[in-house]
């Protein structure tokens, strides 16, 4: 299992790739939040020159396939192979009211989003004639023009995120790799995700990237400050619909309408407090610094391939350091 970290908020992000190099890491992700995830990972590719890069996620609906192709073909190009490239979906809202895009079908449109991307990419690196026709997305002309050539790298590999078996199953037939929701639980995992990425047989060599809930600390202070943290992004992620088959695999989806009504209210900061312990530590590992790695490795050691701490609240770089040193060492 390899080990990953996040890049963090800031648009610049060539000193903390940098500095996640130097550290060991095999991979940094950033995420679409407050600004475009490329812009973050071309100057990271120009500050690194061996770690990883990855998008989790990049919002494959806010844009077309053509459009994300030449942002993709560029990073790979900048990092000299070393893009992994993440998609999601997000969720309608965001979508149709957000981003003003289209919305239908979300599990088929996102396999044909891909299928063109990899069509486009095809017909850049190998002549391929660009001749794509689908139901949501047509790709029928490329000039030489507009042809960046063959990328000397090859094309990235694409990694989809998902929660719902259908885009699961999606991420199984298509992509590359699959990127682990971080409010999903190991029985969920197993009973669920791994199933359906197994449809179609194409497991060998494919990525199963994950981000785990980790609550942990020094003291009584330190692990209850952690788990409020915890406790808040399990009730924020338990509010959306699209989440709640992993409740309801638990017998849980009471919880679920209780969340989704509070957030429907405006309570946020309610809703944290009506995650029990029970749920907590379903959904995340809740352990002092030197037991987190080997909870981790039981839960997800046979299912992940390279893993990422989820800690939503504020936590000592030293105890973040001697997890990933327990992690690398099999568990401490």
């Amino acid at each position: 299992m390899r080990v990953d970290t996040g890049l963090g908020a800031s648009i610049d992000a060539r000193e903390a790739a940098a500095e996640a190099q130097r550290a060991g890491y095999a991979g940094v992700w950033t995420s679409e939040i407050k600004h475009d995830p490329f812009v973050a990972l071309g100057l990271a590719a120009v500050a690194t020159d061996t770690i990883e890069l990855g998008t989790s996620i990049a919002v494959a609906f806010a844009r077309n396939p053509m459009s994300l192709a030449v942002q993709a073909n560029d990073v790979q190009l900048l990092s000299a192979g070393r893009l992994l490239l993440g998609l999601g979906s997000q969720i309608r809202p965001h979508i149709t009211r957000r981003f003003s895009m289209p919305w239908s079908h979300p599990a088929r449109r996102m396999r044909e989003f891909i299928l063109a991307l990899q069509a486009v990419w095809s017909c850049w690196n190998d002549g391929t004639k660009l001749e794509f026709r689908g139901e949501f997305y047509t790709h029928t002309l490329m000039t030489p023009f507009f042809n960046p050539g063959p990328n000397p790298h090859g094309a990235p590999k694409v990694l989809l995120a998902g929660v719902g078996e259908a885009m699961t199953a999606v991420a199984g037939e298509v992509a590359d790799g699959f990127l682990c929701h971080g409010f999903t639980t190991e029985r969920y995992l197993r009973e669920v995700t791994m199933p359906a990425l197994g449809r179609h047989g194409r497991l060998e060599g494919f990525e199963v990237v994950g981000s785990p809930l980790v609550a942990t600390g020094r003291t009584e202070e330190e692990l209850g400050a952690a788990s409020r943290g915890v406790r808040e992004q399990i009730a924020f992620y338990g509010s959306t619909p699209a989440y709640r088959a992993v409740l309801e695999l638990h017998g849980w989806a009471g919880l679920g309408d209780e969340l989704h009504e509070l957030s429907l209210q405006g309570r946020w900061q309610d809703m944290g407090t009506i995650i029990d312990d029970d749920v907590l530590s379903t959904f995340a590992v809740v352990a002092e610094p030197g037991a987190v790695a080997a909870e981790l490795l039981r839960r997800y050691g046979d299912l992940m391939t390279r893993i990422t701490l989820y800690t939503p609240y504020a936590l000592d770089p030293a105890v973040t350091a001697q997890i990933v040193g327990d992690l690398r060492a099999g568990g401490g």
